[in-house]
Order: C-alpha cells, then structure tokens, then sequence
C-alpha cells in the first residue's frame, strides 16, 4: 500500500521546546504509539506536529485490528496489525511491538482497553514504555456510571440524581451504568415508556432527566493531569452539534465551569494524562451537573489543541523527556471548530 500525503492539523500558538539535535544522545525508547487509531487522522496529525518540535527522530506509529482500512494508520509513521482487544493474546502483542518499535509512549484510545493497560503497567515500565494511562482503580470508577456519580460527589461535583428502579421519577433519563457514546441512552416520559426490554435489561440506571434543549447545554472538558495527578490545563468544549456520539461542532468557554474545576478537580488522584469529561451545564445561572469522565483522548480534541491545549506536546515532555509540566491557562476562548468529512487514498498495488 502507499500512502497518500497528508494535511497537518494547524498548530496552537506556543514556544517550542528546545529540540533534541542529531549530536546530541537520544533516549533509548523515542517513539509514540496510538492504540486502535481508527478514524483518529487529527490525534495523528497533532502528535506528529508535536514529535517535530520535541526531536529529529520520533516516529508515531498506530495500531489497529486492520490497519488497510483504517485512515489514521495511513497518515501515521507506520502501523501494525494487533489482535481484538478482548483477546488474550493483546497486552502481550503490545508488548512486543513496543519493545521491537523502540516505542517510548504509549496512548491508548478506546475505553475496552484501559483496564487492561492499567493493570500491566507497572510491566511495561520495567521496561522503559509508558502507557499512559489512569490507575485501575479510577478506571473502574469511570467505566461504571454510578461509580462515577459518588465520584464527582466527592469532589464536590453534583452529578444528576440516580433513581431506584422501583421508585422512579418521570421523565427520567436511562442510559447503560458502562455505555459510551449515548449507545442504548433514552429518555422515559411514562410508566407507558417502560416495556419489559427496558426494565429486563440489567445495565441500564435511570437518572434525573437535564433538559439539555431549553436550560442546559452540554460541556466536554479536557483536562490534562500529570503523573502525580495535578491538574496542568482545562478547556471546556461546549458542544454544538453532535454526530454519531461525538462533537461536529464546538466552541471552547472560560467560563464558570473552568473557574469551578480549576478549584475542585487541581488534584484528581489516579488520574493521568488527557481526561474527558462531560458535564451539563447553564450558562446563565452557572449550574452544572458532573455526568461521566473518560479517561482518555475524546474525540473532539482537536478543538482543544488548536485553541493551545499541547497534550500531545506535553505529554512527550513530560514522559520521554522527564520534564515537569507548568500549569497553563494560555488557550484561546470562544474558539469555534466546524468539522467535515476529509478522505484518505489508498492506492493498492495488483
């Protein structure tokens, strides 16, 4: 296959760091790798820009379950072929592409697969790869939504009420406890709209309905948190329209909300590297609820580094290069991001 020339996504304005010259000695592990690349073409295309400034010789290399139908392995330095992530054999097929590919860092994309990073870890730093990647224990409780509820309420978040499925309130709001994506997420009106599917289904939970049409508008926050946990930088995205689950168009806010997290989240323990997360929020009163936390990448950060979130800058800074990464706030407000539909060519030979 060969691959086509690529675009690469416009750069936030920031000093870069000093560049690692060609005399000087390279770290033994340099590389990055994105796991489950998919569709991700902007990730790629940021963390290229990135590796650019930070050395001569970073490659950022991709995974996925078939790289010739995946645009982003295209546009990547090299992709590699890996098993489905519920396969036994994944952590160990990650393992030894990291080692063989000189891979440095690594960025994992798709919630099904952090649980299982987090509990290798420690392996893989042994030797010399970083995943980066939450605790398992802060893992457990984003990917389980009631979880995630009585964690916002720790630090002080309220998240929307969670009802007993023998003492609902309507109109509530029924989504899976460990759903992405707004997959299988409806809204209940009546008794009338509970049918025996709904209330036969184990993982659905049943929440306070946010009237997001009229007096909430919904908020992704990306928020990047170094290795001890301290928050580095937050940009709520708001978002404007949404395709397929994830954002079309967006608008960063400094506005309540950061000012509110900025306070509450500055320590997250457990967390690490970039977290998404969404929240309800209006704009007027300044009233939100904490809804779910990704611990990871989202979809719609590109916004977040065209308005001068680094993630992918720092994050290389911070793990291949050992530095400690200074508290930002210098990102552009009221930045709009109008997505479209780009294509990759593929051009196979007989």
């Amino acid at each position: 296959l060969k691959k086509s020339s690529s675009k690469k996504a416009s750069q936030p304005k920031e000093k870069p760091p000093c560049r690692i010259s060609q005399g000087m000695t390279q770290m033994k592990k340099n590389n990055v790798l994105i796991l489950s690349a998919g569709r991700r073409v902007e990730l790629v295309q940021d963390f290229q820009t990135e590796a650019a400034k930070f050395s001569d010789d970073v490659k950022i290399l991709t995974t996925d379950l078939v790289p010739r139908m995946s645009s982003a392995c295209h546009v990547s330095d090299g992709s590699f072929e890996v098993p489905l992530i519920s396969a036994d054999s994944y952590i160990d097929s990650i393992f030894n592409l990291a080692v063989r590919e000189n891979i440095g860092l690594i960025i994992p994309t798709i919630d099904t697969e952090l649980q299982k990073l987090a509990n290798e870890r420690d392996r893989f730093e042994a030797a010399g790869i970083h995943i980066v990647v939450s605790d398992a224990d802060f893992i457990a409780q984003c990917r389980d939504k009631r979880k995630t509820a009585d964690l916002f309420a720790r630090y002080g978040i309220r998240p929307p009420k969670i009802y007993d499925r023998e003492k609902l309130v309507f109109p509530c709001f029924a989504k899976p406890y460990d759903g992405s994506r707004a997959i299988g997420a409806k809204r209940i009106d009546t008794p009338a709209d509970l049918t025996p599917e709904v209330l036969a289904d184990p993982k659905l939970m049943f929440c306070q309905l946010i009237d997001i049409e009229k007096e909430f508008s919904e908020f992704t926050v990306d928020m990047y948190y170094d290795r001890q946990g301290r928050l580095k930088c937050t940009i709520p995205r708001k978002r404007l329209e949404v395709r397929t689950g994830e954002v079309s168009k967006g608008v960063t806010r400094k506005n309540s909300l950061y000012q509110t997290l900025l306070e509450k989240m500055a320590v997250l323990e457990g967390a690490r590297g970039c977290i998404t997360a969404q929240f309800f929020c209006n704009e007027e009163t300044g009233e939100f609820y904490g809804v779910e936390i990704n611990p990871r990448f989202g979809g719609g950060f590109p916004l977040t580094y065209a308005a001068g979130g680094n993630y992918p800058g720092w994050l290389m800074r911070e793990y291949l290069g050992n530095e400690e990464i200074p508290f930002s706030d210098d990102w552009e407000n009221n930045l709009i991001m109008l997505r479209y539909d780009a294509k990759v060519l593929v051009h196979e030979n007989d």
